[in-house]
Order: C-alpha cells, then sequence, then structure tokens
C-alpha cells in the first residue's frame, strides 16, 4: 500500500495545495512531485518568481512555506499500480478538515488536477476559497500556459 507523505505547513499557511497521493518516483524519492516530467516546481517557481527547479528539495519546501504555501494530499494512502489516478484502489482518505483546523492564516486551497478535486466538497462548508487547478502531471496535456495562467489564480491568496 503506498502511503502519502506528512503535511509540509506551518502556521503562516495561506493556500494549502492538495494532490491525490504521491505517483512512485515521488514515493521512491520520499519528496513531492520528483518525477522529472511533472511541472509542479515549474508552475510554483514561475508563480513565486523564484528558481524553484534549481534548488535542492528542502530549499523548494522552505521556499514554499516562506511564501505561505504547504503542500499535502487527499488520499492518505491506496493500492495503486504505476503512478496513475486511475488505478488508485482501497482508497483511504486524510482527514483534511482536521488539518485546517490547525492552520489559522490558512484563505484558500488548491486542488492538483481532478482527483484531488474530488474532494471540495468535504470542504465547501469552510468558507476558504476552492481552486481546481489544472494536473501538473505529464500525463494531463493541457499546455503548460494554460496551466500557468490557471495557476497563476494562487497569487491572489498569498
Amino acid at each position: 500500500m503506498d502511503r502519502c507523505f506528512p503535511p509540509r505547513v506551518n502556521a503562516d499557511t495561506r493556500v494549502l495545495l492538495l494532490g491525490s497521493l504521491p505517483g512512485k518516483a515521488s514515493l521512491a524519492a520520499g519528496r513531492y512531485y520528483a518525477h522529472p516530467r511533472n511541472q509542479f516546481w515549474r508552475l510554483l517557481g514561475d508563480l513565486l518568481e523564484l528558481p524553484l527547479i534549481s534548488l535542492p528539495y528542502e530549499a523548494r519546501i522552505d521556499q514554499l512555506l516562506a511564501a505561505g504555501i504547504g503542500l499535502w494530499d487527499v488520499v492518505g494512502a491506496a493500492v495503486r499500480k504505476g503512478s496513475l489516478d486511475a488505478d488508485l484502489r482501497q482508497v483511504q482518505y486524510n482527514d483534511l478538515t482536521s488539518l485546517l483546523d490547525q492552520l489559522p492564516a490558512l484563505v484558500a486551497v488548491g486542488f492538483n488536477g481532478q482527483t484531488a478535486a474530488r474532494a471540495m466538497p468535504v470542504l465547501a462548508a469552510s468558507g476558504l476559497a476552492l481552486l481546481a487547478l489544472p494536473s501538473s502531471s505529464p500525463a494531463y496535456t493541457l499546455s503548460y500556459d494554460k496551466k500557468l495562467a490557471q495557476w497563476c489564480e494562487i497569487r491572489r491568496y498569498l
């Protein structure tokens, strides 16, 4: 069974970005968005105007946290062959509302892709802005520029 990483947040987190569940490359590396073709770090680097891709992993996380962005996943654990969200089985969901209660500065939650966005109704009563973002996965073939335009909506909440 694949398990997600612990949340990467702090008391200053204003925007929480939720993925579905880390893929095989990320799980093997022990880091969020480790697959070299995943556009997450490029998108966030362009959004924040920071050279995130050139930084070591922990420095990337530090930069996100300093900018008010936290990371976690909708799925806490699941069985999956490969890395596609469509292959998730025996899904165990994370307790998102408990985490949100621990983030006093939180104003928005962004969902990285359709699988993560299925959790939006769970948070509908939270009063937070909920952003369904196009997946940063290379499997989602929307052009980078179109993805970035939608991801830049995050700036309004930082």
